[in-house]
């Protein structure tokens, strides 16, 4: 099956077409604060060999410069993950949304505004607050953000990453940093952050947390326990505070925040392709049922 390429796709985002009844399940792929499609790609090709429709999209103002992630805020990234979701349910039956760090809210908010078609949540790193072990002190103080935004404060000022800018295996830090320095953010992304983006990340964050009870769809948190941006407690809010729907959380051993392409990524991909395979096989008991 091939799909259209539609308003959706901006330069950086692809679409992966399926095969065999798997095809008419499209997952969607969210990517991080500052990220790119890129970093979701070895999930995209794992769902892929098991047959499932991919579309991994671009958020808006991101992969380019600075100035174009400032020009956008949560608001706007919501609706990219809209657009992307109602493009990919326009070709399949069904559709899990599959995020990381802030991905995994945009995700989360795709479940509680009852997206048509959306069957499942895949929150990997989920990103309430950056409260890992490598953040430094003054991120507690975050939450005052966006307040420095309302007031024009700090427009121009980046929080930096820094080692081990979220990935535990030396060899793949190593050519991810490198990438990042390059100046090609389409590849790794931007090597820091701006102050005013990740107000609106606690924004989002806050906006996405408080709902959480409103979902009801299966969710499946994965996690690495020593994560160095978002602690563990940020995954353990979604199972806490979801009750409408089975969540399931599977905690990393031998990764920090980038479990797409750390050291434990194929067990990340088994994961993410045995959760679609489920709901693929519920969608196809249910047709039967009905027919």
């Amino acid at each position: 099956m091939t799909l259209p390429i539609a308003s959706p796709m901006k330069d950086h985002a692809y679409l992966l077409p399926g095969q065999g009844d798997n095809g008419r399940v499209g997952v969607l792929l969210i990517h991080g604060l500052t990220g790119t499609p890129n970093e979701m790609r070895l999930i995209a090709r794992g769902l892929q060999k098991q047959g499932f429709t991919v579309f991994a999209l671009q958020l808006a103002g991101h992969c380019g410069d600075v100035d174009d992630l400032l020009a956008t805020g949560w608001r706007d990234w919501m609706n990219s993950t809209r657009e992307g979701a109602r493009h990919l349910a326009a070709h399949t039956d069904r559709i899990i949304a599959v995020g990381l760090s802030m991905g995994a809210l945009l995700a989360l908010g795709l479940a509680e505004e009852k997206t048509p078609k959306l069957a499942g949540v895949i929150a990997l790193s989920t990103t309430f607050r950056h409260d890992g072990w490598s953040m430094p002190f003054y991120t507690r103080f975050s939450f005052l953000l966006p307040l420095c935004r309302a007031l024009g404060i700090g427009a121009k000022r980046v929080f930096f990453e820094m080692p081990p800018y979220g990935i535990k295996d030396e060899a793949i830090r190593a050519r991810i940093v490198a990438q990042m320095q390059s100046g090609d953010s389409a590849q790794a992304g931007l090597p820091g952050n701006p102050w005013w983006s990740i107000g609106e990340l606690q924004a989002l964050a806050r906006h996405v947390r408080r709902r959480l009870p409103l979902i009801e769809v299966p969710c499946l948190a994965i996690h690495a326990r020593h994560d160095d941006v978002a602690a563990l407690s940020n995954a353990q809010d979604i199972k806490d505070r979801v009750h409408k729907a089975p969540v399931e959380l599977v905690v990393l051993d031998d990764s920090y925040h980038m479990v797409t392409i750390d050291r434990e990524r194929r067990r990340v991909i088994a994961c993410v392709t045995d959760f679609a395979d489920r709901i693929a096989r519920q969608h196809q008991t249910a047709t039967e049922a009905a027919a």
